[in-house]
């Protein structure tokens, strides 16, 4: 422990009414006040203990005790931060977090000490993790998850490897922590692969705990192995795989479990299942019927259900890839082992012992392994003997049987868990390559017991180890801060444990003779001992024996020493299996129980494949000695490959601490925890701290919180390191207390607290003061109050005293009488004056009423006059718009004529589309014909030479027959047979060939009259193509007329654009009248104000005021003005001529103002006479093309005729009109193909002729425009008339003075006249300025505004060049998108539109597919990019507006114009797209709100609690070592500017693009929910946070959001409702929090908290000075008390993934879809508006 040796006799001197820690038994260190100072040399020291006795405390030759740390430094995260470090401080700062504050984390420089709350805490959720993962370690709470990230963080900047060293005694919670840091693990590098390689390495948790651990008296789930798991990562440091190595299984606990205690949970587990159908084969039963899993007297664990564990161990086998068969085989060999335990041994005499073959037991063992019964039977109670000339079998005693029994039951389980470990770690294998891991080592800390044996003794060796590495990772990181500080390094002294573990593993250590006591046939644990009494008695002061045992010995740990029992070494390190036992089970059919011990080579390290470790330092390899199959040597090179892996790699280090024995929650036992603390290195790290300078501050640190030590003119330098280094120079005298690093300042032990008492001091002299100096304004305003009290009353007093004798009858008479005489002389002077007055008044009302009569009279006159001018001006009107109405039904005339020529010209061309292919038709039938009747010609021939043939047989006939009269001689040659034959024959051949020939004749006579019939009608048609020429010839005719129309217009227009600049210069003369009148203007008020001043002048002298003056009393002229009553009426003349200049001056203005708009708007006006002079020579040229088109028309026309006669031709020449025919259709065809072109063309020349007939109307206007511009001159030149008239009037004033009044009516008269004409000129500048407007309304569309449709025409295969240019390449930060915002949504609906126009369903459902899929595809492009998806939310959104809007359904058409309702969809439903366009919708605004999230979250923390804007409230407090190690440095700190800068900027961004208001407001209050959820999740998570400082800072930051809010006029949004939590836990820190009124209070108030989250701030509660006290435990117990009545859900963090559901409201477009146009930046020139 640490003493007064490390503090100077400076500390105590003056240091009364301080704390100190003294030794105590029951509590190990007790608190104590010194009551009186302490001198040098003094032998005691007067204490004041706690419970108020006194004592004086011996101090010498004993040491000074212990300081004790101020108040504000108890609690601390760190315990580096105290400032006095020892055991005492550290166990106080424990108890105060564990007990009070209910935290179980603190940090202890690099060692984070857990706590053991034997209960669940909501602290370990997935929002838990995400808080913090990607902080800094010392930004947050202490917790498991902030070492674990430390490390995951360093892994992936540095790519070193990582480990975390999780230690402690059994029950102190090492497992858990394990699970959760290797949970953390997996849950922040989730990898993107279906493989889920982080379930997997999570679930081989539950499977090593049910065969790894068991419950102990200390622990439940007490870990009976070490475990070291390596997780592999990969480049992207996404988890790929794990790999698992164990130490040291405690095999004894399958065979023997002390009371209390059980065997390995997977025994009960399957004993638990043993009714389940598919484990009745393995003829199980309870717990409590084996003997391996009843020795501890209870099978059943409080709150554990064994069947549910059996599932989920099922289940995890199945998860890792491990089956069913492979389970049941396990589950064999594990029943095995239970069964082998009940297998009875029965004695035979003394040396004998027997199994039955009839043992039930026996045989459920060999059947389940496939054993033979009688070897097993005979082997268990025999033994065999090899020497090296014979072979003996000696039989076992009962207890050697049993013995050979347990010790076969411990190596078959020893051999399964290795089995399974190996098959869990198949199923982690990853195929990859590694690129960097982290293990998490889970192995037992320091033991003692009451009796430690071999296991205890390994347990320890390993413990020594781990805290050699520990010790030198201290002194390195230590050594690595004072260099990176430059401050002189010292050689610091630690304790190095390296003696005690040469003691255990060097050579001939105790381990060596273990291992050479176990070669020796006779060797015993008693020889063995012996060995090491001789060795090291008295040679090795780590070594001793004890007093009073033989068979025991001691050695001094690191912790504490420890004495073994030497019975049982030598047996459980050979653990020593009878050879034959083992023979039978290899030879077992069961193959998994046959390979457990079949000879196999020596498997590779699984790490040695995977890691390539360098070590750090050098580790002393165990000697290289044969004996190498003993439990020790196994054991020490495991550990040696151990510590080879941790030196190659950071480590982490988590220390678990045990609070109590009883497993009671949150009960803290000193001296369980001081043993803890000793054993695990706590103190050693305090220890080593203590030595140097264990309180280190920033620069910055120590400025903000001990400025108020510093003057005025310090304060003022801008040097914060200079002002530091000064002031500490002259608060600490002593230099070797501190030293300054380069970022930091060193102090000593205790320096830091004597600061702190400078600055209490300070504070409590400052309070002092203020207490002073407002006591004393309080009492001076007392006393104030009652001096003035007692001075009223004492006038009063006086007064009345003096009245009382001053007061007399004959006062009291001269008093009335005086009141008498100046009533009668006030009433006298009271009535000439109202007689002057009255006067006055009667001649002032005379001249007004004349006046106003005139006034009437000339008003009369004037509306005489405006209505005759009215009614020429409205006859003039009413011809003007009956002449624009003829030129309207004109037009539309025209158009209709034109209509119906276009009907004409189609209906014609179809008819000679027809006639084409009726004459191509006729020629190839009558090609045909052709073919036809030559065959039917040759076949004439044919028949004609057969003819001709046939005669000349029948001659010949004739010549026979006339030869049948030659003499007999020739006769004689024929016969009369064949003579007949012949006839016959030729007569048959005659009638064949004659019906031949009439069929022929037939056929032919038909054919000609088809021929004929077809030649009829083709001059039928050949009529209607004259006819139709006739009607074609009429109409060019009618073009010729309308081209002459034109010509006539063009000339009139040629002559308008010559009368432009005679139109200028009339302007430019208008602008010098102008000028001209100006200038009258302002001469003529200089000679107003002349006159005015003459006219005052002269009623001054008419008046001889000093006389009237003479004749008042004084009295009297206090009742007047100061010139007297006849001055008002001049005043009143002065400021109405006042007030008629300022009239004038403004009508003057106005006047310049719409002289130069009409300037602009001539401006205007030329330039669109120019562009109509561009137009007319673009009509020209398309007249000239016209003309040559129908001459080319007129020319082809012509050809008809030709046709006919070619036709007429068919008769005569048929093979010539065949030829002709096809020349003719193809010359037809082309003719035909142009038709169509040319009367595009006409079309065209239609629309740009009544183009031009508008311009020129408009022209007209124009002119009729100038011509009142005329009027107006003519108007100036009537003002300059009254101007003359007006110089007159002056001049008359000017003789007659004494007509003062009636003149200045005259002048008041005459400016109203003019303000009369000046608001004449006003109206007709109004009426003339309509008019241009609407002129610039006709003007600036190409086509009027009513002949639009809202579409926009395309052509299918332009659909890609659409979404191309309207989505994929559009930049949503082009001005001209701006200019209508959605301007792409509605030029996509306008596209909608013009496929349901055409009712083509398949190119609308092509385009809304495009659309929708363009679309996906630029939010997938820029998935990150905040502007682009506000952009195309809000274009979506008015889209789907558009969609419902013009859908045609009544619930959207209700606030619809009836134009918009005209432009309703006609042909489809497009709902179902409305449903796909809404999803699309909801997925881009749950996309923007993520990246809105993004953005704004790094910058929530630093700017809503870290950040300190407001004066004087710093909560800094002093940091321990993690604050000073964090992983990151912050260079860009974020204020709260920084989150209201970010919020206007997504809040303009949303505007600018045009998003709607309730969307616009659901996003900012999601913004608000999650600043509130992230701060508050913060606030729970940082104990340095919770004060009543910090409760101010963070109301102000709310302040400041609701600022925000109304600024932007969101307070509707509900945004601020989302803060209210956050505003209930600043309004917790800041309220008072004593007695039970304010815990009723705190339960009314923080209705938005749930109690769990209450109970967290108020224990989390932290002053930051002296003058705050903290939260007793009994007001938090109040408290929750209370807080236990409601029914909310106990989750201590807020979901920050949590949205909002989001709403599309309906909000029609007010934008007529006519008025839209396209820009030229869209790139769109290939659409065309209908």
């Amino acid at each position: 422990t640490q003493t007064g040796d490390i503090y100077t006799y400076r500390e105590y001197e003056k240091m009364e009414y301080n704390r100190v820690w003294i030794p105590d038994n029951e509590e190990v260190w007790q608190s104590a006040e010194i009551t009186k100072n302490y001198r040098t040399g003094d032998h005691v020291l007067h204490l004041l203990l706690e419970d108020g006795t006194e004592l004086n405390y011996p101090v010498d030759p004993a040491p000074l005790p212990p300081l004790r740390n101020p108040d504000i430094l108890v609690g601390e995260n760190d315990l580096t931060a105290l400032s006095y470090l020892h055991e005492p401080a550290v166990l106080h700062n424990l108890k105060v977090r564990f007990v009070e504050s209910k935290l179980i984390y603190t940090y202890s420089g690099i060692i984070l000490v857990a706590m053991n709350p034997y209960k669940q805490l909501p602290i370990y959720g997935d929002a838990i993790i995400h808080a913090y993962s990607g902080q800094n370690m010392g930004d947050m709470d202490p917790h498991i998850f902030a070492v674990a990230e430390e490390a995951y963080k360093q892994m992936a900047r540095n790519n070193r490897n990582q480990s975390v060293i999780v230690s402690g005694e059994s029950g102190a919670g090492k497992t858990v922590s394990a699970r959760y840091a290797m949970r953390y693990f997996a849950t922040v590098s989730k990898s993107n692969s279906n493989a889920h390689v982080e379930d997997k390495v999570l679930a081989s948790n539950p499977i090593t705990e049910a065969v790894g651990n068991a419950k102990t008296t200390r622990n439940d789930n007490s870990s009976r192995f070490g475990k070291y798991t390596e997780i592999s990562f990969d480049q992207t440091h996404q988890i790929i795989g794990a790999n698992m190595r164990t130490y040291l299984l405690e095999k004894s606990r399958v065979v023997f479990q002390s009371e209390n205690e059980r065997n390995y949970h997977i025994f009960y587990q399957l004993c638990a299942s043993a009714l389940q159908p598919e484990f009745k084969h393995l003829k199980l039963g309870h717990a409590e019927e084996f003997n391996y899993t009843r020795m501890g007297g209870n099978t059943i664990i409080e709150g554990v259900d064994d069947r549910a564990d059996m599932m989920e161990t099922q289940k995890t086998f199945t998860l890792l890839g491990l089956k069913e068969d492979f389970q049941m085989d396990v589950f064999k060999i594990l029943a095995a082992i239970l069964h082998l335990g009940n297998v009875q041994m029965t004695a035979v005499g003394d040396e004998k012992s027997s199994v039955s073959l009839e043992d039930k037991h026996l045989n459920i063992f060999c059947e389940l392994l496939d054993l033979d019964n009688d070897k097993v039977a005979q082997w268990l109670c025999h033994r065999k003997i090899i020497t090296t000339s014979e072979t003996v079998i000696k039989p076992m005693t009962k207890l050697q049987a049993l013995n050979a029994r347990d010790a076969l039951a411990k190596k078959i389980y020893s051999h399964l868990f290795d089995f399974i470990v190996e098959r869990i770690n198949k199923a982690l294998h990853f195929s990859g390559k590694q690129h960097t891991f982290i293990g998490v080592l889970d192995i037992y800390g320091f033991e003692t017991f009451d009796v430690n044996s071999f296991e205890q003794f390994c347990i320890n060796y390993a413990n020594e180890k781990l805290q050699q590495q520990f010790n030198l990772h201290v002194f390195k990181l230590e050594q690595e801060e004072y260099m990176k500080e430059d401050i002189p390094w010292t050689l610091i002294d630690f304790y190095d444990n390296q003696p005690v573990i040469d003691l255990i593993e060097a050579k001939m250590g105790i381990l060596e003779l273990l291992d050479e006591e176990c070669l020796l046939p006779q060797g015993t644990d008693e020889n063995w001992l012996q060995k090491l009494y001789n060795n090291y008695i008295n040679k090795n002061p780590f070594f001793q024996k004890p007093k009073m045992s033989n068979t025991s010995f001691i050695i001094q740990h690191f912790a504490d020493k420890v004495e073994y029992k030497s019975e049982g070494f030598l047996e459980k390190n050979r653990d020593t299996v009878y050879e034959v036992l083992i023979d039978i089970l290899r030879n077992s059919k069961f193959h998994l129980c046959a390979n457990f011990f079949r000879d196999r080579p020596v498997p590779i390290s699984p790490f040695r494949s995977t890691i390539t470790v360098k070590s750090a330092k050098t580790v002393v390899k165990p000697p290289n000695k044969q004996f190498r199959t003993t439990v020790g040597s196994e054991f020490r090179s495991s550990l040696y490959l151990l510590m080879e892996t941790l030196n190659a790699t950071t480590p982490h280090y988590v220390r678990c601490i045990k609070p109590n024995d009883e497993k009671l929650p949150f009960e803290f036992d000193s001296k369980r925890v001081v043993q803890q603390l000793r054993a695990c290195g706590v103190l050693e790290t305090i220890r080593i701290s203590a030595q140097s300078y264990p309180s280190r501050w920033t620069y910055i640190e120590f400025f903000s919180r001990y400025s108020i030590l510093m003057t005025q003119h310090e304060l003022s330098l801008s040097d914060k390191k200079k002002i530091c280094k000064t002031v500490l120079q002259q608060l600490i005298q002593d230099p070797n207390q501190y030293q300054f690093g380069r970022t930091k300042i060193f102090f000593r032990a205790g320096q830091v607290a004597y600061l702190e008492k400078l600055r209490s001091d300070k504070l409590r002299q400052a309070c002092i003061v203020i207490q002073k100096n407002i006591r004393s304004w309080h009492q001076r305003k007392k006393f104030l109050r009652i001096k003035q009290a007692a001075v009223t009353i004492q006038q009063y007093f006086r007064g009345q005293r003096a009245v009382r004798q001053a007061v007399t009858a004959t006062a009291l008479k001269q008093a009335w009488a005086a009141i008498v005489i100046q009533k009668y002389c006030r009433g006298y002077i009271v009535r000439k004056l109202c007689q002057l007055i009255h006067v006055a008044a009667i001649t002032i009302q005379a001249y007004v009423r004349g006046f106003l009569a005139r006034k009437k009279f000339r008003k009369m006159l004037k509306e005489h006059k405006a209505v005759i001018l009215q009614k020429y001006a409205r006859a003039w009107l009413a011809r003007r718009r009956f002449q624009n109405i003829r030129r309207f039904v004109l037009n539309i005339q025209l158009s209709y004529r034109v209509q119906r020529l276009q009907k004409k010209l189609e209906d014609q061309n179809k008819e000679n589309h027809g006639l084409l292919e009726r004459l191509t038709h006729l020629a190839s039938a009558h090609a045909n014909d052709l073919d036809t009747i030559q065959k039917l010609e040759l076949e004439l021939e044919k028949l004609a030479t057969q003819k001709k043939t046939s005669e000349e047989k029948g001659k010949k006939y004739k010549e026979d027959t006339e030869q049948v009269n030659l003499p007999p001689s020739n006769i004689k040659y024929f016969s009369t047979d064949k003579m007949d034959d012949l006839t016959k024959q030729l007569f048959t051949d005659v009638q064949q060939e004659e019906k031949q020939r009439i069929m022929l004749e037939k056929k032919f006579q038909n054919e000609k009259q088809d021929y004929e019939k077809e030649i009829e009608s083709l001059k039928g048609e050949i009529k209607t193509l004259r006819e139709e020429k006739i009607k074609l010839q009429g109409q060019i005719q009618e073009e010729h007329i309308i081209q002459d129309d034109l010509k006539l217009e063009v000339g009139q227009l040629k002559k308008q654009a010559k009368m432009i600049p005679e139109l200028q210069k009339e302007i430019e003369l208008l602008q010098t009248q102008k000028m001209d009148v100006e200038k009258q203007v302002q001469s003529q008020k200089r000679e107003m104000r002349e006159k005015v001043s003459e006219v005052a002048e002269q009623f001054m002298e008419s008046y001889d005021v000093e006389a009237i003056r003479s004749r008042l009393s004084i009295e009297d002229l206090e009742h007047l003005n100061e010139d007297g009553e006849l001055w008002f009426a001049y005043e009143g003349l002065k400021k109405a001529t006042r007030v008629l200049e300022s009239q004038f001056q403004s009508q003057k203005e106005n006047y310049e103002k719409e002289i130069e708009a009409l300037n602009f708007k001539v401006e205007h006006l030329s330039q669109e006479i120019i562009h109509l002079q561009k137009l007319f020579r673009e009509e020209n040229d398309i007249n000239d093309s016209i003309r040559l088109e129908v001459s080319r028309l007129t020319s082809e026309n012509m050809m008809i005729p030709d046709f006919k006669q070619q036709i007429s031709e068919l008769q005569k020449q048929k093979m010539d009109l065949e030829q002709h025919l096809q020349e003719q259709t193809a010359k037809m065809k082309g003719k035909m193909e142009e038709m169509p072109n040319q009367v595009h063309h006409n079309l065209s020349e239609e629309g740009q002729r009544r183009t031009l007939e508008e311009q020129t109307e408009t022209h007209t206007k124009e002119k009729k425009q100038i011509v009142t511009i005329q009027d107006i001159q003519e108007t100036n030149n009537h003002l300059k008339e009254q101007r003359e008239i007006e110089n007159e009037v002056k001049s008359k004033i000017k003789q007659e003075a004494f007509h003062l009044t009636l003149e200045n009516m005259d002048l008041e008269e005459e400016l109203d006249m003019k303000d009369r004409v000046i608001k004449k000129l006003q109206d007709q500048i109004k009426t003339l300025t309509k008019t241009i407007e609407k002129a610039n309304e006709t003007h600036v569309p190409a086509l009027p505004p009513k002949e639009y449709i809202g579409m926009m025409e395309y052509r299918k295969e332009d659909e890609a060049r659409i979404i191309k240019n309207l989505i994929l390449d559009l930049k949503p930060r082009g001005v001209v998108v701006n200019m209508i915002p959605g301007l792409p949504a509605y030029i996509l609906f306008m596209c909608v539109r013009y496929a349901d126009y055409l009712n083509d369903g398949d190119m609308l459902k092509s385009f809304m597919s495009m659309t929708t899929n363009g679309i996906k595809q630029v939010i997938k492009e820029h998935a990150e990019n905040f502007e682009m998806l506000s952009f195309w939310l809000s274009n979506t959104y008015h889209f789907l507006n558009c969609l419902k809007q013009y859908s045609g359904e009544e619930e959207f058409m209700k606030q619809n114009t009836p134009r918009q309702n005209m432009n309703c969809l006609k042909h489809f439903d497009l709902s179902e797209y409305r449903q796909i366009l809404s999803d699309l919708a909801i997925r881009i605004y749950h996309q923007f709100i993520r990246v809105m999230e993004n953005n704004i979250q790094p910058m929530i923390v630093p700017g809503m609690l870290e950040y300190e804007s407001l004066q004087g409230i710093s909560g800094m407090k002093p940091t321990g070592f993690r604050k000073r190690s964090s992983s990151i440095d912050d260079t860009d700190t974020y204020t709260m500017t920084s989150i209201l800068q970010q919020l206007s900027y997504f809040y303009s961004t949303m505007c600018q693009n045009g998003l709607d208001t309730e969307l616009l407001k659901q996003a900012v209050k999601q913004l608000f929910f999650l600043i509130g959820a992230v701060t508050l999740n913060s606030l729970f998570l940082r104990k340095d946070m919770c004060s009543c400082r910090k409760g101010m800072q963070i109301r102000c930051n709310i302040s400041y959001l609701e600022e925000w809010l109304k600024e932007k006029n969101l307070q509707s949004s509900s945004a601020k409702e989302t803060l209210e939590a956050l505003s209930q836990a600043a309004w917790l820190l800041q309220v008072k929090k004593v007695t039970e009124d304010d815990a009723k209070e705190i339960y009314e108030r923080c209705t938005s908290l749930s109690a769990v989250q209450i109970v967290k701030i108020l224990n989390s509660y932290t002053p930051i000075d002296d003058f705050e006290k903290r939260v007793s435990p009994s007001f938090v117990r109040k408290v929750q008390a209370m807080l236990n009545n409601r029914e909310d859900i106990p989750q201590l963090m807020l979901d920050t993934k949590y949205l909002f559901q989001v709403t599309f409201p309906y909000t029609p477009s007010p934008h007529a879809l006519e008025i839209i146009q396209i820009p030229s930046s869209f790139k769109l020139g290939f659409l065309t508006r209908v």
